[in-house]
């Protein structure tokens, strides 16, 4: 599909960024989430006027739009279809209001968990090769998240504290912290994914 060739020079460097990421290309991912966090954290902010649900919102809609990177059409610019996933996104979550920790409980967390596929006690050197590259892909993408869930996935899966732990470290419900982490590992996972779908 061609792209629309009205597109700004910021588009047509989100374009490149895209197909790179549709091959599975951390940085890539990393960029466009560097570039467009604030921008659709402060749009949230205006519809919910919370800070941490701008917060959590802007995590779900990157993961939503990482998870579906392959349906984007370069007739428009990323950040137009990006500011629609996270609007749609923010409507949905004001009209249901559910609670995203409940959510978790229901949601089986092996199944959410990218760092799931990186465990094994036998690996072989290909094995060894490939879970040392994917951890240093994670990295790229666990240091563009805000501080708040940067902590959290540093404390919870390099420092392998539990949750009642992280909670005393932190000051802050275990409600809270299963939720946060549920956002972060979302994205996590979708990007993962779409690597593993391209090697």
């Amino acid at each position: 599909m061609e792209i629309n060739p009205n597109h700004s020079e910021n588009a047509l460097h989100d374009f490149k960024l895209v197909e790179a990421a549709k091959t599975g290309d951390q940085k890539a991912y990393a960029e466009l989430l560097g570039r467009y966090r604030d921008t659709i954290y402060f749009m949230l902010l205006k519809m919910v006027k919370n800070k941490a649900d701008a917060d959590d919102l802007t995590i779900e809609a990157f993961g939503k739009a990482f998870k579906n990177i392959q349906q984007y059409s370069p007739q428009f610019a990323f950040s137009t279809w990006l500011f629609k996933i996270a609007t749609n996104n923010c409507i949905d979550y004001l009209r249901k209001e559910k609670n995203i920790a409940i959510q978790f409980e229901q949601t089986g967390e092996e199944d959410m968990d990218p760092m799931t596929n990186l465990k094994s006690d036998i690996l072989n050197p290909e094995e060894k090769l490939i879970r040392s590259q994917r951890n240093k892909q994670l990295k790229v993408i666990i240091s563009k998240l805000k501080p708040r869930y940067r902590q959290l996935v540093e404390l919870r899966y390099y420092q392998e504290l539990t949750y009642e732990e992280i909670s005393e470290k932190l000051d802050l419900p275990i409600g809270t912290i299963k939720a946060r982490l549920f956002r972060a590992r979302d994205l996590l996972y979708n990007v993962m994914k779409n690597t593993q779908d391209n090697i």
